[in-house]
């Protein structure tokens, strides 16, 4: 098993940054390419309770799914990890995963967060 799972946008700088750091650092990592490799709903629940926080709070608020669908409207936590399911879209990036921690890497420097 890797030291660190990174849930990676390829498109998202921020991200292909995060991925830089890891390798500079000789880290041993595994990337999920999570708009293709969405997780379910108990997977983003695992996520959110590493990262100690709500499923509105990792959402890309920004997001034309986000602005089309949801905006203004309230929901449920399960509710909300159910659009994150339907739109993989709508979660934060870069997630890095490490020994049952998570952070979200922006900065880029709270990977150091992980140890």
């Amino acid at each position: 098993m890797k030291e660190y799972t990174v849930y990676h946008n390829p498109r998202c700088s921020k991200s292909r940054c995060a991925i830089q750091h890891l390798e500079e650092v000789n880290a041993d990592f595994e990337v999920v390419e999570y708009l293709n490799d969405s997780p379910d709903a108990s997977k983003l629940k695992e996520i959110l309770g590493m990262l100690g926080i709500s499923a509105f709070e990792l959402i890309r608020k920004g997001e034309a799914d986000f602005k089309e669908n949801f905006k203004g409207k309230e929901l449920s936590e399960d509710q909300w990890i159910d659009a994150m399911v339907q739109y993989p879209k709508l979660i934060e990036r870069p997630i890095i995963v490490k020994d049952g921690k998570a952070i979200i890497a922006r900065p880029l420097e709270r990977i150091e967060e992980l140890g």
